[in-house]
């Protein structure tokens, strides 16, 4: 499980920023869950009257800080938890999830594994956000490519890499 704080946010249709130093930075598609209220311990089955939307993301990850950290047996957190690390696209009601439900076996978690998960070690709130990565390796990207990720023909992410 991976934290990241507030300032990892990237909201909107912002641009996100290369690091400075970095020389490689990948991304991987990812699905956020908003956590709708207070729980801990979550069994599975109980785990979907916890989330009540959706939103399509991008997790950034520093590729060359990360090589180092695992050389030096290093913390890799400067490499996956820097300021604008986590793009989140428009949110979608959970209702609203059959364009997205049939492709959740290409990611690590289920939501309701997410939120189970999750819960076991902390507690999870009203407004948490839970991110479920595919279970893809991140690809590399390039200055003024531009991600973008639509929801039954809606455009609910846009991203230009700068």
């Amino acid at each position: 499980m991976v934290l990241k704080g507030d300032s990892c946010l990237l909201n909107g249709r912002k641009p996100f920023f290369m690091p400075e130093g970095a020389t490689e930075i990948g991304a991987t598609e990812c699905v956020i869950l908003r956590v709708s209220r207070l729980g801990k311990e979550i069994a599975p089955r109980f785990a979907e009257r916890y989330y009540d939307a959706v939103a399509p993301g991008v997790d950034f990850v520093d590729l060359s800080a990360l090589r180092a950290a695992r050389a030096s047996g290093k913390p890799w957190t400067q490499a996956i938890a820097f300021d604008y690390s986590l793009a989140i696209g428009e949110m979608v009601e959970s209702r609203q999830l059959s364009a997205v439900s049939h492709q959740m076996s290409e990611y690590v978690l289920s939501p309701e594994e997410a939120i189970a998960e999750a819960s076991k070690t902390m507690t999870i709130r009203q407004g948490d956000l839970i991110y479920i990565q595919k279970k893809q390796a991140p690809r590399t990207v390039q200055k003024e490519e531009v991600i973008r990720v639509e929801i039954d023909g809606e455009e609910k992410l846009y991203c230009k890499i700068k």
